[in-house]
């Protein structure tokens, strides 16, 4: 049930069955990184939805930074 909740979280907000990356380990490095993003997604402190939290990312730097700032700050707590 939770590989199941993680993949279509990662479709729905990364478009992940979409993705035709197949070069060599470009799938598994490219899957390795949305992870990546996601997890610093959940660990921004805000109510909005991942898919919200993304686009704000993308279109304000300053969000982006806080985004990276949390899950950077999450390292730290492990």
């Amino acid at each position: 049930r939770i590989e199941n909740n993680l993949h279509w979280v990662l479709d729905a907000t990364f478009h992940e069955d979409d993705c035709q990356i197949y070069r060599e380990n470009a799938a598994e490095n490219i899957a390795i990184l949305r992870r990546i993003a996601l997890n610093m997604l959940k660990t921004e402190g805000s109510k909005l939805s991942i898919r919200k939290k993304r686009m704000r990312a993308w279109m304000k730097t300053q969000f982006l930074e806080q985004v990276v700032q949390a899950g950077f700050s999450n390292l730290n707590n492990i």
